[in-house]
């Protein structure tokens, strides 16, 4: 028998490998943002291992981010991204080392407008 956290596990596991390429796109846009929230929730709570494994996990969403940026079809727009998910890794790593949360905070701004500019386009693609 399967218990409630194994099924939600099976679940979300179920969603990730259904997923279109822009839904998954979403996704990982709302786990930077929660990552970058729970960070700066741990620095709050002067919790050193929630804040530092947060935001490792949104640094690797970041990386990710980059790593699939495709810069010879995207034009400037890529080349934009790239220059903005660099200096967003790069604050990301600063703020962890310094535990300063107006640095995480900038990254956030910048996470959550990603986020909804995705989110419009996401919309607009589906109509």
């Amino acid at each position: 028998m399967i218990n409630g956290s194994n099924a939600l596990n099976a679940y979300q596991q179920s969603s990730v490998n259904t997923a279109s390429k822009e839904k998954l796109l979403l996704m990982l846009y709302d786990g930077l943002v929660k990552f970058i929230k729970q960070g700066i929730n741990g620095i709050e709570e002067k919790d050193i291992n929630k804040t530092n494994t947060n935001f490792i996990k949104a640094q690797n969403i970041i990386l990710e981010f980059m790593s699939t940026l495709n810069m010879e079809a995207g034009g400037e727009i890529s080349k934009s991204l790239m220059a903005l998910y660099d200096y967003m890794h790069r604050r990301l790593i600063e703020a962890n080392i310094k535990k300063d949360i107006d640095i995480a905070k900038e990254v956030l701004g910048f996470a959550e407008e990603l986020k909804e500019t995705f989110e419009e386009a996401y919309k607009m693609l589906k109509k």
